[in-house]
């Protein structure tokens, strides 16, 4: 039995196997305790083995680390904070781990130290919280959208758009890099490459999504997607995971009205479902975490206007590290003091200047702005971007040439505003980003297993 159903378990003096690594071991001269994980939950099982049963040699290559079958009898635990325990007949070894190597010894590591290990990170209590958390969120994201008769589309990984248009792309080649051809002006010959024209990995699989909404009504997208930005901080990862839903008929009153319901739903399914989990990290990491959860939940979101964000900045009279005048994108500083301390709510910030936003968001008739939409959270600033997407054909493809986009790469999307073009919205959640928020971890790195980053590739 899995060791979270074994200590919910009342059935006393019935014969057991429980599987997992060893934790810590201890005892004296007449029995000695083990404490048991197999990553089912945050608690360990203690094992009770009596010498008088298992001798001292059998006892010898169970250290921590070590992965190990017991077979016993569960029994009411005398101890405190546990409600039972096993009362060990025979224990088989599985694994050993050799004590002067095995680098997870009872004491306390640094999340810089484990992610040098991250192949063995998760049999830590911290990762194990973690990454349950990360399953259950993944799981609610499919609930949530299933149950809102949206469809779920599988867009390509490879592609030979930019929707983002900022370049950082990873490219996708099978030329040979130490001989490659060339054409008569000295340029790469791609028509000799495997799909016969520079491709890269995805940044978001949204344009493809606007053409599963304008067909099926409502879809999202949930899968990897790259970035080759050269930026090493907490915030960024080269290759991290995505939820985009897209809706036809959706205009950016409805997108804003999605975007708070999902968040909501996610926040209030990890409370209800990952209840351990999370007091433990509210424990361990973050002993604000579980308030600024049910922060979300209890209040409304502010709908505001950037122009409006703007003024109530400069009028703070707040010094901050970076200015922030009309036309400039926000920093997280700024987005978290409209949430934390100016309107102590949610912020949901709209109405963007078009010059530093996407060239498919739908322009506003000021001729300044499009309208976009940034969810703002406490502690993390922007959790969510979106916005109601450019309908008109003729806008669209002005825009494409005014930013100088090539429109051989971009017929297809054009296309779709050709033929029965429809007002549509949609945004996009960064999967990583929402577990820093519901986990309350500081660093993008701890919440994905391998994470991707400038300059490492590791495992």
């Amino acid at each position: 039995m899995r060791i979270a159903q074994l200590l919910k378990s009342t059935d006393y003096g019935t014969k057991v196997t429980v599987k997992g690594w060893v934790r810590t071991k201890r005892g004296n001269k007449n029995v000695a305790f083990l404490a048991l994980n197999d990553g089912s939950c945050v608690a360990n099982i203690q094992i009770v083995a009596d010498l008088a049963k298992i001798s001292e040699e059998e006892l010898k290559p169970v250290t921590t680390g070590a992965c190990v079958a017991v077979e016993g009898t569960l029994v009411e635990s005398l101890g405190a904070g546990q409600g039972v325990e096993v009362q060990a007949e025979t224990i088989e070894v599985y694994g050993t781990a050799d004590p002067a190597t095995y680098p997870l010894q009872k004491k306390g590591h640094s999340l810089e130290f484990l992610r040098e290990i991250a192949y063995l990170r998760p049999r830590t209590n911290t990762f194990g919280a973690i990454l349950r958390i990360r399953h259950a969120m993944a799981y609610a994201i499919h609930k949530f959208f299933n149950d809102k008769g949206f469809y779920y589309l599988h867009t390509p990984l490879i592609t030979a758009s930019d929707c983002e248009g900022a370049g950082e792309m990873f490219q996708v080649t099978t030329l040979d890099l130490d001989n490659m051809p060339r054409t008569e002006e000295g340029a790469i010959d791609f028509a000799q490459d495997f799909f016969g024209k520079p491709c890269s990995l995805t940044v978001s699989g949204q344009l493809e999504g606007e053409l599963g909404a304008l067909s099926m009504g409502q879809i999202y997208t949930f899968g990897p997607t790259f970035r080759a930005e050269h930026s090493n901080t907490p915030r960024h990862l080269a290759e991290f995971w995505m939820i985009e839903p897209e809706v036809a008929f959706f205009d950016l009153k409805d997108n804003m009205d999605m975007a708070e319901e999902f968040l909501k739903y996610l926040i209030r399914y990890a409370l209800e479902n990952c209840r351990e989990d999370l007091e433990f990290m509210n424990k361990m990491w973050d002993n604000e975490l579980l308030d600024r959860l049910n922060f979300v939940l209890e209040n409304d979101f502010v709908r505001l206007d950037y122009t409006e964000g703007i003024e109530i900045l400069k009028a703070s009279g707040k010094k901050f590290e970076f200015p922030c005048e009309w036309g400039s994108d926000l920093q997280s500083e700024h987005e978290r003091y409209l949430v934390e301390e100016h309107f102590k709510k949610p912020v949901i910030l709209i109405n963007y200047p078009k010059d530093i936003k996407a060239f498919y968001m739908k322009q506003n008739e000021d001729g300044k702005t499009v309208r976009a939409m940034d969810v703002l959270f406490p502690k993390i600033g922007e959790i969510i971007g979106g916005s109601e997407r450019e309908a008109d054909y003729g806008k669209l493809s002005a825009r494409i040439k005014e930013l100088g986009i090539p429109e051989k790469d971009m017929w297809w999307y054009l296309d779709t505003r050709r033929w029965g073009s429809a007002p549509h919205s949609g945004f996009g959640l960064g999967f990583e980003r929402l577990l820093l928020f519901v986990t309350g971890m500081s660093n993008i790195r701890d919440v994905i297993p391998f994470p991707r980053t400038l300059k490492n590739a590791e495992f």
